[in-house]
């Protein structure tokens, strides 16, 4: 029984290392230099592995083809992969919202765990470039690559989707699944930073706010989401894990005009914010406004927030009215950005779209089209919210492909 797996990042060498257990002969296919080049950039170079809430609610966080995960990630669970990691030696650490990562905030650690697992003694590691799956009578029979041709009883489609491509993760697998006769939904940036209408963005670029609420609204003011947490300012917009998260909310509803608004102090009421502004104010009577927010804002961004305040810069504290006050407040609990579109495909954390779910048999992983071929990962048309949630789908698919591949039929 031999059984070949294209593709060596996360999906990949769970699917190798599962697949060995029971087959004779694994072949892993990578053309990187390294196994996991793009689990070795994940959550900043910390590799948030998976998240620890109960399977159940992590189901819900699959907006799209979460259901065609319910069989996978109850077979291998955010549990099994912790402990799998652990096992070689990676303690693991509980952070805020359930993520989980590494005590040495390293991705490289899990990475080297994962090749340990993949590289059992009967799996042979090939640096080659899968060019094309072979077929015959309709059964799949093995592959083609740069360097030559290899027969297989199973092939794994670990592939990746397109989504940081200098790491690998080319498309290059949904075109090979459609000469196949598979569907490919078609890929679409998720968990991506988006694009704003207003400029000032640039000016504050680098600019990090943590601890604020952003929520969506579409062009009929209805809320799309809300999240707390950390955003970043860009030359094009906005990014950081808030808005990465948010971006998967809007993707429906994009075209029509998507507005968002950022409560700088989301922990205040307004009225507790005008007393507390009131306050600093007392303090600061005879300074120009431009120099009396410090204690509230970071300096970066007083001029934009008294600008949208439309208030005189250098008025001086003490003639400012009321009205402007309430301005400032309004300013201060819903600082608003339009959305005019993602950055693009290349740059999303992760795709959005990819092999059609009801072509794949969900409790094996298999090609209901072509019996042999089975998918994991990336590859397949699913995609989560942030949190450890799609390293989850591609530890779970990977595991479940990889057992089942290397069953004798």
């Amino acid at each position: 029984m031999t059984v070949i797996v294209c593709g060596g990042g996360a999906a990949g060498m769970i699917a190798a290392g599962t697949a060995a257990k029971s087959a004779d002969k694994v072949i892993l296919i990578e053309k990187n230099d390294v196994l996991g080049k793009k689990l070795r950039i994940t959550g900043k170079g910390r590799c948030n592995i998976t998240n620890a809430c109960d399977i159940e609610d992590m189901i819900g966080m699959y907006p799209v083809n979460g259901k065609f995960l319910y069989s996978a990630l109850y077979t291998f669970t955010n549990d099994d992969i912790v402990e799998l990691i652990e096992s070689y030696g990676v303690k693991t650490k509980v952070e805020r919202g359930g993520r989980v990562f590494p005590e040495s905030d390293d991705a490289r650690d899990v990475v080297s765990a994962m090749r340990k697992y993949a590289l059992q003694p009967n799996v042979k590691l090939l640096k080659d470039e899968v060019k094309s799956l072979i077929i015959e009578d309709g059964k799949i029979k093995g592959v083609k690559t740069s360097g030559g041709t290899y027969k297989a009883d199973s092939v794994i489609m670990c592939n990746g989707g397109a989504s940081y491509p200098q790491t690998g993760s080319d498309g290059s697998g949904y075109r090979m699944a459609e000469k196949a006769g598979h569907t490919v939904i078609t890929p679409t940036p998720s968990l991506v930073p988006l694009c704003t209408e207003e400029k000032w963005c640039a000016d504050i670029m680098g600019l990090s706010l943590k601890n604020v609420e952003v929520t969506a609204f579409n062009s009929g003011n209805k809320k799309l989401y809300s999240g707390f947490g950390e955003m970043l300012f860009t030359h094009f917009g906005v990014s950081g894990p808030l808005i990465l998260s948010l971006s998967a909310h809007i993707k429906k509803e994009l075209r029509n005009g998507v507005t968002i608004r950022i409560d700088l102090k989301p922990a205040l009421s307004n009225e507790q914010l005008d007393s507390r502004i009131l306050r600093d104010f007392e303090q600061q009577k005879n300074k120009h406004i431009i120099n009396a927010l410090d204690g509230l804002l970071p300096k970066k961004l007083i001029p934009v927030v008294i600008d949208l305040s439309d208030i005189e810069p250098h008025k001086a504290v003490c003639e400012i009215t009321r009205e402007e006050r309430k301005r400032l407040v309004d300013v201060f609990k819903g600082l608003t950005l339009t959305i005019t579109g993602f950055r693009p495909l290349r740059e999303a954390i992760i795709t959005s779209g990819g092999i059609k779910t009801s072509e794949i048999n969900s409790s094996t992983m298999e090609s209901k089209l072509v019996p042999g071929l089975y998918f994991a990962g990336e590859i397949i048309d699913i995609d989560a919210y942030t949190g450890g949630y799609n390293l989850q789908a591609a530890w779970s698919t990977g595991y479940l492909a990889g057992m089942n591949a290397a069953v004798e039929k």
